[in-house]
């Protein structure tokens, strides 16, 4: 899993059910990174071309992070802004016309089991 300083600036204002849930993700499984120069370049191109508005500049740095970073896969429950269709288009295009692969965006449901007891 690959954790950002810009996630972890999130996690501060997280609720702590969120918080206790990162914790539990063994260290050894967790690649740290740092939003870079190259991924700050590549966040201003998403919002140059209007992907998403300025107020979702946080957003832009997760995709160009995980984008760089050639991660399989990005989960997110953040439908307005990431796990979209038209957004994850635009994200892709975006990707392409500046030479970098395109990611799969997917919400935690489609990605993670989840055991029904009943």
């Amino acid at each position: 899993m690959i954790y950002s300083d810009v996630a972890e600036d999130e996690l501060i204002n997280a609720p702590q059910k969120v918080k206790d849930f990162v914790e539990t993700i063994p260290k050894k499984n967790l690649l740290k990174t740092r939003l870079s120069k190259e991924a700050i370049i590549l966040a201003e191109k998403y919002l140059e071309e209007k992907v998403v508005g300025k107020s979702s500049r946080a957003d832009c740095y997760h995709i160009a992070i995980a984008t760089i970073l050639k991660a399989d896969i990005l989960v997110s429950w953040n439908f307005k802004h990431i796990v979209n269709v038209q957004r994850i288009n635009g994200y892709n295009a975006v990707n392409l016309l500046n030479g970098y692969q395109t990611i799969e965006i997917r919400n935690p449901r489609e990605v993670f089991y989840y055991e029904n007891n009943d």
